[in-house]
């Protein structure tokens, strides 16, 4: 950092096993990339090309290089392991892991539905090779899911082989794990956690409300996803405490709780001066 503060969450360097920062590249070019890189490299553990957008992306391998020298992983997004399901063609998907040196991959069956069993399968194929990523919940709102079913699914996926198990939230945030209105299921997360690491879960949150709620109730180092590009650095001053929405969580209680009290104190004599002034 540029300069010593004290009372800082401490955040490892990476490669980073928790706090991981997920951004997603739904269609940078070389320059913009580049210039991210720049800004946020030293922040960014992971880079998803978001949906199927490896398919229509100028110079891919130029851009997987990239993000590659900056010591962040790229990979790609689940939806296009569903393509490439849905068409029956998961050996071309192989082939085309192989062809990008892709050591990170995503499993998941947001759009369709695999059998469970034979998700978990391929989870375990593909982890004797790479780095997998699960993800769990669906793109539809329509279709709930009841948390027994949720936990049983990450902690199977997890058996299997998978680094990390994404809830999903879409690049919306307003499905999954939140509410059509952006805000937290509190009690299906509750749930979840109970039985699940939150050191195993990577959460989508791309809405900075959801971001607050996270560190919240997790701290510094929750892993989160589907950040923007524009997003990182003020996703880092979350976690680091350096905004109002997160500013009291990690200073000493008595003296967070000491600073509230005077702002409180002021106020009130704010507010009674005025009145009586009138």
């Amino acid at each position: 950092m540029n300069f010593e503060l004290p009372y800082i969450p401490e955040r490892a360097e990476k490669p980073r096993k928790n706090g991981i920062t997920m951004m997603m590249d739904k269609g940078l070019s070389l320059q913009e990339a580049t210039s991210f890189i720049q800004a946020n490299g030293n922040l960014t553990d992971v880079v998803k090309f978001g949906f199927g957008t490896a398919y229509v992306t100028n110079d891919l391998e130029k851009k997987l290089a990239l993000y590659r020298e900056a010591g962040i992983r790229p990979y790609f997004g689940g939806t296009l392991f569903e393509v490439f399901y849905a068409r029956g063609k998961q050996d071309d998907y192989l082939r085309l892991l192989d062809k990008y040196k892709m050591d990170l991959v995503e499993v998941s069956d947001g759009s369709i539905i695999i059998n469970h069993d034979e998700k978990c399968e391929i989870i375990h194929k593909l982890s004797k090779e790479r780095t997998v990523l699960s993800e769990v919940g669906s793109k539809d709102a329509g279709i709930l899911i009841a948390p027994n079913r949720w936990i049983k699914m990450m902690k199977t996926e997890l058996e299997a082989g998978s680094w990390k198990v994404i809830a999903e939230g879409r690049e919306a945030g307003n499905v999954g794990v939140f509410r059509p209105n952006g805000t937290a299921h509190t009690m299906l997360i509750n749930k979840i956690t109970a039985k699940v690491k939150p050191e195993d879960i990577l959460w989508e949150a791309p809405i900075k409300n959801q971001q607050v709620w996270f560190i919240k109730l997790f701290g510094a180092n929750v892993n989160l996803g589907n950040i923007a590009p524009n997003d990182v650095i003020p996703l880092e001053c979350l976690r680091l405490g350096l905004r109002g929405d997160t500013f009291f969580e990690f200073l000493p209680k008595d003296y967070a709780e000491r600073l509230k009290q005077v702002n409180d104190d002021d106020a009130i004599a704010e507010y009674e001066r005025e009145n009586s002034e009138e």
